[in-house]
């Protein structure tokens, strides 16, 4: 790490070069501890892809000094992973903390995802984005920061770009059990955790599993907390992937999920993640449905609403891919059900245009006048 300037900042434009140049420029930095960087993922050998968290201290030690009044402290844990497959960028965070997924994470589709936390410093996300945009490794930009933050030792960071490389760095004032561990397209990281089987149990979940990735960092959460998690509890959960181009190229946003205050945080984000699914599948029926494939609309509107049951719109959909296949019974039962759900679907319903055929049926009557 460079300790009393960083070379060649003048790539970097705007408030960014103005922040490093006048952080970094302080001469001589006192005594900096030096951070054990990650190399980019893939390295042959386990150790030098930071396999073994960085700082292994002992058993949950309490709380740092002034931590209980620092609102910005984010005890937590969390992992960023990459799909190379679908160039998705992601991370998963739990915390027993407020709204942790609102201030522990930046990312830029097709370019590189960000966490910050223990005393988070949103300095990390927005400067290291600019720094990868720049053309810095994950390494440099990393370096360069940590150089230039006096709070650096109660810092917890680790950047994931979209080639795959890593760096992470978990300082030493941050509170134990603290660490990280990087691998190949993941880094897993936490602080304040009942142990270091934490981490692993993120890292062994996230080289195991398959799937899209925003489901592998809802199992590596799930996996982190059944091996002890954040030692004082839970309240806070978030997923975030990104990928290039999104919507049109309008936006860079794959899943954007979160619950800020929740006694089951991570329950409640799986089940905003099968709703979210299960939108998708709707999204994909009506497609179907359009271009009249009625077989296969029908069997996505089922898995829709099987993946998410309280989403009455699934529901909503199904009934009028049914009454189209002429299952007259099954549809006013779905629609039942979807009444259930949302009594103020029977103010709705008569207008939809998918259930005209019905609207003088008695059955039809019932349902939106009960």
């Amino acid at each position: 790490m460079t300790r009393t300037g960083v070379p060649h900042v003048t790539k970097l434009a705007g408030a960014a070069s103005v922040l490093l140049l006048s952080a970094c420029s302080l001469a001589p930095a006192p005594s900096l501890p030096e951070p054990r960087m990650v190399p980019a993922s893939g390295a042959a050998d386990p150790a030098a892809r930071g396999e073994v968290p960085l700082r292994a201290s002992g058993a949950y030690a309490g709380f740092p000094h002034g931590l209980l009044a620092d609102p910005n402290y984010l005890g937590t844990y969390s992992i960023i992973g990459r799909e190379p497959a679908t160039g998705e960028l992601g991370m998963g965070v739990q915390s027993k903390a407020f709204g942790a997924g609102n201030r522990a994470m930046h990312a830029k589709g097709g370019l590189v995802i960000i966490a910050h936390q223990a005393a988070a410093n949103p300095m990390y996300g927005a400067i290291g984005i600019q720094l990868l945009q720049a053309g810095y490794s994950p390494e440099e930009a990393l370096e360069m920061m940590v150089a230039s933050d006096e709070g650096r030792d109660r810092r917890q960071v680790a950047i994931l770009d979209q080639q795959g490389r890593t760096a992470a760095w978990t300082g030493s004032g941050a509170s134990d059990w603290k660490g990280h561990r990087c691998g190949v397209d993941y880094c897993a990281q936490g602080n304040i955790l009942t142990g270091p089987e934490v981490v692993d149990a993120m890292a062994a979940s996230f080289e195991s599993s398959t799937g899209p990735l925003a489901e592998r960092l809802m199992d590596a959460l799930d996996a982190a907390q059944a091996a002890g998690g954040d030692a004082r509890g839970m309240q806070s959960g978030a997923i975030l992937v990104v990928a290039p181009r999104v919507n049109g190229g309008y936006s860079d946003r794959v899943v954007d999920i979160r619950v800020d205050d929740h006694d089951e945080p991570l329950a409640e984000l799986r089940r905003v993640l099968n709703m979210y699914r299960s939108g998708q599948l709707l999204r994909e029926a009506s497609r179907m449905r359009r271009d009249g494939d009625l077989r296969g609309a029908l069997a996505l509107a089922r898995d829709a609403s099987a993946k998410s049951p309280e989403n009455d719109n699934a529901w909503v959909t199904l009934a009028a891919l049914l009454l189209d296949s002429g299952r007259e019974e099954d549809a006013f039962a779905a629609l039942e059900r979807a009444v259930e759900l949302n009594p103020g679907r029977r103010r709705t319903l008569p207008d939809a245009d998918d259930f005209e055929r019905v609207r003088e049926d008695p059955r039809f009557l019932r349902l939106i006048r009960s």
